[in-house]
């Protein structure tokens, strides 16, 4: 499972900086005129600190593994599709009824520290 963190990590790491570069270039006067830069810069920024999150569930994972950890990995997943997904359509869309789901996405992504905090609570170290 921690193979599977890391490398869901490094593709959302990824993703983030080339849809940031996309955003700041080729998305710009749409952005502009929708006057939503700040929506996508959010999303941009919640994807990637989340990606950096699942790096270090994978590292956790392989030197403590814990049901939680993974189930924390599937909820950070759950909430980059949600929260940053849903930022990015209305962000480009305008699309207001999108603002809706968003938060979905945000208590996915408390569900996954919690669980990361309890997990590293329970193990013996």
């Amino acid at each position: 499972m921690h193979k599977l963190l890391l490398m869901a990590g490094a593709i959302f790491s990824g993703l983030s900086v080339a849809l940031g570069a996309f955003g700041a270039h080729a998305l710009k006067a749409l952005l502009e005129k929708n006057q939503r830069v700040d929506v996508f810069e959010t999303a941009v920024r919640y994807q990637f600190f989340h990606a950096l999150a699942l790096i270090l569930l994978g590292i956790l994972a392989q030197q403590m593994p814990h049901k939680y950890l993974n189930n924390a990995g599937y909820a950070f997943i759950i909430g980059i599709i949600i929260f940053s997904g849903s930022l990015y359509i209305l962000a480009i869309t305008n699309i207001r009824w999108l603002g809706a789901i968003t938060p979905i996405g945000g208590v996915a992504f408390i569900v996954g520290w919690v669980l990361m905090l309890l997990a590293v609570m329970g193990s013996k170290g």
